[in-house]
């Protein structure tokens, strides 16, 4: 790697040695402790070495590199020294240089100018402020956040001409153009966003409840759920030879038997596991937290992850994606997409759904049919509401037949 490191030095003009033995030796270990493999590295080596003989032909210097430049590089007719496939490069190649230059800015070795933020009302910025406090998570004040501006250019920006005229004909435009639950996600973020500007003395009280009601029978749809025999298969599905297997099958036990959601996954932290009193804290909607406890068969499975499949790098979220770099898992659809794999797996036929809360209904309904009261599942799945939890029941056809009252006029005679 000397040799390598030696070779861009002498070659690569405006970038080298500047920053060489600080920076880019810096970088290399970085992308290392990250899970890049050598062939990514040696990639790397390829690209910054031609974006240094490219900015020492054309003479532009380290701080005039921006996303501009960068781009004008993509494109630039190469005759540039080097073995590359064609006289272009491909998006791959640039996004490697792109990263690097990151580096430099974040470590402050490139002075890059701020571009203009988007400029935001007060007022929006002042709401999702009183959204984090009230305990709702990034993603939901990042939906809240897209409502309201979208609703925002058609009520106007000056909210003290709002009134219940205004905000029924929009809410009844948009329902023109998106679906029932696009629509509901509207009205829930413009009710909320209402009551904090009455709070502000910003507009008018009690307009939240102008918001037009999307119909919709609440809890009138059936949990959708599987067996416990399906369930099984989807677990067996994982592959605990292998360490993507190892962290599926923990995941989705975790989903199965513990009735987790797909957010308590990905924000799962090592400090939150008790090995010695064999539970696990978790953090649910509005900052609740819950110890649950942590049976024999999913601490098990944890334990060969953390063990034997986890990325030994400082992160303190327990999931982590696998691809370099190695983080924690963005999104909550990232954890569906495994499940949504297991399920293939498993030639589970035509189910229900296929994402993360399958496994958490499928739970749910398991625990009653087995005798577990309304409470007891309540507390697992930690519901606000004893009344979400008998959303439940309503598959639990043993339970229903117990309280299923007679005809009153006998059976019907059928001709």
């Amino acid at each position: 790697m000397k040799n390598r490191h030696r070779s861009l030095k002498n070659n690569c003009g405006p970038l080298f040695p500047i920053y060489y033995e600080q920076h880019f030796g810096a970088f290399i270990k970085n992308l290392y402790s990250n899970g890049y493999t050598k062939f990514t590295i040696d990639g790397y080596h390829g690209s910054v070495k031609h974006f240094g003989i490219w900015l020492k032909r054309n003479s532009i210097p380290l701080k005039k590199i921006n996303d501009n430049v960068i781009s004008i590089f993509s494109k630039h007719h190469c005759r540039c020294i080097g073995k590359r496939k064609g006289n272009k490069v491909s998006y791959k190649y640039v996004n490697r240089i792109r990263n690097f230059v990151s580096y430099l800015i974040q470590k402050k070795f490139i002075l890059q100018k701020n571009n203009s933020p988007k400029i935001q009302s007060s007022l929006l910025v002042k709401f999702k402020k009183s959204l984090h406090l009230r305990g709702l998570a990034s993603i939901t004040i990042m939906h809240y956040e897209r409502s309201i501006t979208e609703l925002l250019s058609l009520l106007g920006g000056n909210p003290k001409k709002y009134n219940s005229t205004i905000i029924r004909r929009v809410i009844c435009d948009a329902a023109k153009k998106y679906s029932l639950p696009a629509t509901k996600k509207l009205t829930t973020a413009l009710r909320a966003y209402l009551r904090f500007l009455a709070i502000e003395n910003e507009c008018c009280p009690d307009l939240d409840a102008a918001v037009p009601t999307v119909a919709q029978w609440k809890l009138s749809s059936l949990p959708k759920y599987i067996t416990k025999n399906e369930v099984d298969r989807v677990i067996a599905s994982c592959d605990i030879h292998t360490k993507v297997g190892l962290r599926d099958r923990s995941i989705i036990l975790f989903l199965a038997r513990l009735g987790l959601r797909a957010g308590d996954i990905i924000h799962m932290r090592i400090d939150d596991i008790n090995w010695k009193e064999s539970t696990l804290r978790v953090r649910g909607k509005g900052r609740r937290e819950a110890v649950l406890p942590l049976t024999q068969e999913v601490g098990d499975a944890l334990l060969a992850y953390m063990k034997k499949g986890r990325p030994q790098v400082t992160i303190s979220q327990v999931f982590l994606c696998f691809n370099a770099p190695h983080r924690p898992f963005p999104f909550s659809s990232d954890i569906s997409s495994i499940v949504k794999a297991a399920i293939s797996r498993a030639k589970i036929i035509d189910p229900p759904s296929r994402g993360a809360s399958l496994l958490r209904h499928s739970a749910a309904t398991t625990m009653l049919r087995n005798g577990a009261t309304l409470e007891a599942v309540s507390a697992v799945l930690r519901h606000r509401s004893l009344d979400m939890t008998s959303y439940y029941a309503k598959v639990d056809i043993r339970m229903l037949a117990r309280i299923a009252q007679p005809w009153p006029e006998g059976a019907p005679n059928v001709k």
